[in-house]
This record gives C-alpha cells, structure tokens and sequence, in this order.
C-alpha cells in the first residue's frame, strides 16, 4: 500500500498527513483505500479530524470528510487544529457525540466552516458543528445538538423538532436568543446563573430551565 497518506492516532481523533506532493485526487484515492481497509475497526465512531501535511481548500476539506464518512462509516463532528488552548472544548464536543450515537441507526451530522455575520441564517435536519462565530443578527437552527468554535452573539435554536435533550456548546457565548426545543431562554432568570461560567460552555435543559454548564477542565 502507498504512503502517500499515513493515519495517526491523536489525543481525541485522527491526523490525516499528506504529501504535499502527491496530487489531489492520488490523494484521495489513497484515503478511500485506507479507510475502507479500517471500516470494521472504524465502523459508528465519532471522532475530531485533523489534516496535516498540505493546505487544503475549504471545498477538499469537505470532500475528503465526506469521503471518510462514507467509506469508514464515521461521524466527525468537526475538523480540528489539535490547540491546546481549545483542546478540552474539542474533546468535550467530540465526547458528547459519541454519548448521543444511536447504535441502531446512522450517525449524521454537519459542520459549516466560518462565520455568521448579520442577517445570515443556516439551517440543518442534524446536528451541527460551526468552525467560526455566530454574530449578532445571524441565526442558527438545528434539530440536534449546534457546537461552535467560536463565539456566539447571535440566535441559536437547537432541537427544533422537540428535542429537549439537544445541547449548544460554544467557546464563548453573549447571545441575543438561545433555544432548545420548545424552551427559550430567559435572560433575566438565568443571566446571573450565565454569567458565573466563563469560557467555553455548554446550554442544556434541566426540567423546563436553561442550565449552564463548564466545558473548562
């Protein structure tokens, strides 16, 4: 088999390293063969990735996640540089999501990579994972869980199906509107409970009330 790609294990996920040399879509081909070899070992994962080696578009990007998720039947809940300073909000996102697998069923997801400005919106049927903030006048809605790697200002509804065990996890959060499910967040009852949990951070619903909880280790 060529090395023209070499797996590696990390801390929370996989480092795909590819020779910059090699053309794309050799590249590519690699990948496929690799991981299909790695299907049984791989198979309903959840788990971070992180490329290495050469820069790749944002386009490639996609292309080689989707590639991976098709061929080794993971879930990647997002693309990551392993940074220390953020390490332990990746591995609480990516640690949440192998919590939530259905081992019956297909495990899904998405992620958008960038910002949110005033009067974008984004939509999704599955969880989502942003790779940038959420600015103030920018919606998101999601029927799972919403990650960010970033900072929300903007509006986030999670579950909007009626999942009440949805989560929003951000690194920071000072939003305009947060929901999951039917409950909307009431920044009067809970700014105060909010506000004494700096940092990266995860929303959830307890009974009928907004808990915020550190994702800090």
């Amino acid at each position: 088999m060529k090395n023209s790609v070499i797996i590696k294990s990390t801390r929370h996920g996989l480092l795909v390293h590819m020779d910059a040399d090699v053309p794309y879509e050799d590249l590519k081909a690699e990948i496929a063969e690799k991981f299909s070899a790695s299907r049984r070992f791989f198979r309903k994962s959840a788990m971070a990735v992180s490329f290495g080696g050469r820069s790749l578009t944002h386009t490639q990007e996609k292309e080689i996640v989707r590639l991976i998720s098709d061929t080794a039947d993971i879930m990647i809940p997002c693309i990551v540089d392993m940074d220390e300073e953020h390490d332990a909000f990746y591995q609480s996102a990516v640690e949440h999501a192998r919590e939530r697998e259905e081992p019956e069923e297909e495990s899904d997801g998405r992620f958008y990579k960038g910002t949110l400005r005033k009067n974008e919106f984004l939509e999704t049927d599955t969880s989502l994972v942003i790779l940038g903030d959420v600015e103030r006048g920018a919606v998101v809605v999601s029927k799972g869980n919403v990650t960010v790697i970033g900072r929300i200002d903007g509006s986030v509804h999670a579950g909007c199906a009626g999942d009440r065990n949805a989560v929003i996890s951000a690194l920071s959060m000072e939003p305009k509107e947060l929901k999951i499910a039917d409950i909307r967040w009431d920044p009067q009852r809970t700014k105060d409970e909010e506000n004494n949990v700096s940092g990266a951070k995860k929303a959830f619903i307890e009974g009928n009330s907004f808990v915020f909880q550190s994702l800090a280790k």
